[in-house]
């Protein structure tokens, strides 16, 4: 873990300079803190032998850090930006993970891909969009007792609140909200939300419809 870790710090540095993935501004501490926030997970849970599904990882927080510390796993990455989908991609081959798959496309279409929907038991996301938002993105991938793990800051208690319309429609209960502090005390919270019954055929709707219009 330590030695891929490094490398893929090496890595984020350079492609740092050609595309903007983490704040250039104190770029270190950054560094540092996404992997760390990204690894919180496992003071929470194990995953070994369970497939994940990772929405819009970007430069690899959480999914590509937490396939280099979980080797037993098989992790599904979804990045739409092709830049940033190439960079895990070079992540990948270059570190020989061989429990990841890179997939650059939106995750509306791939929620009604009949090869992935209801493939996972677990969807992980990070800084990516509003809880009722996300639910619509990951529901529709994860088998019934599946569960989403959905980083969050402070305000993760108003996203709950925003997202009760979406966790009926969709299939998902509210089973869990782990606390942790990062910077400050308790600043972040990985919000758990089990896959009950069986989401609508209808969702996720198609592109761009479910951030533009909320359930």
């Amino acid at each position: 873990m330590e030695y891929n870790v490094n490398s893929y710090k090496e890595m984020i540095t350079r492609e740092n300079e050609r595309q903007n993935l983490i704040s250039r501004k104190n770029f270190v501490y950054e560094l540092e803190k996404h992997i760390e926030d990204s690894l919180k997970l496992l003071d929470f849970m194990q995953l070994d032998g369970v497939k994940i599904v990772d929405i819009g990882s970007g430069a690899g927080f959480p999914g590509m850090v937490l396939a280099m510390a979980c080797p037993q796993a098989e992790f599904t990455l979804i990045e739409a930006n092709h830049k940033k989908s190439r960079f895990l991609k070079e992540v990948k081959d270059q570190l020989g993970l061989s429990n990841v798959e890179i997939i650059c496309n939106r995750v509306e279409e791939l929620g009604q891909d009949n090869r992935l929907r209801t493939s996972f038991s677990l969807c992980s996301s990070r800084a990516v969009a509003a809880l009722n938002v996300m639910l619509e993105y990951g529901l529709p991938l994860l088998q019934v007792g599946g569960r989403m793990l959905l980083w969050k800051g402070k305000n993760y208690q108003q996203e709950i609140e925003q997202a009760q319309n979406a966790l009926k429609l969709l299939g998902g209960v509210l089973e869990d909200v782990w606390l942790y502090t990062l910077m400050e005390e308790r600043d972040r919270a990985i919000i758990v939300v089990r896959k009950d019954k069986a989401t609508p055929k209808n969702y996720p709707r198609r592109i761009g419809i479910p951030a533009k219009r909320p359930l």
